[in-house]
């Protein structure tokens, strides 16, 4: 049994991840950032949840840009196509809950 208090996880470099659980072909990750991740496209859906900070996630849908800002307890799932990428608003924490090896 542990207890992990996301607000004193701390990476060494952007998108630093602490490990927490596999299932089957799912992983369970807590991140930790200042800095936005990259534009990709999911090979399996994506849970991903703000614990600590405020995130803005953009997302391309039929050739055009939207941004939604992200609080703490706010989810976004994202399903097998989503392009997205995640743009911290300073230090944030996200859980992410997605298919092993997802990029």
């Amino acid at each position: 049994m542990h207890i992990i208090n996301p607000r004193s996880f701390t990476g060494n470099s952007a998108w630093d991840a602490l490990d927490i659980e596999q299932f089957e072909n799912a992983t369970v990750r807590l991140h930790w950032t200042d800095q936005p991740y990259k534009w990709h496209i999911n090979d399996g859906p994506e849970v991903f949840a703000v614990m600590d900070g405020t995130v803005d996630m953009h997302v391309r849908q039929d050739g055009k840009e939207n941004v939604f800002r992200l609080y703490i307890g706010d989810i976004f799932h994202a399903q097998c196509g989503d392009e997205h990428v995640a743009h911290p608003v300073g230090p944030a924490r996200v859980l992410v809950i997605e298919k092993a090896g997802s990029i």
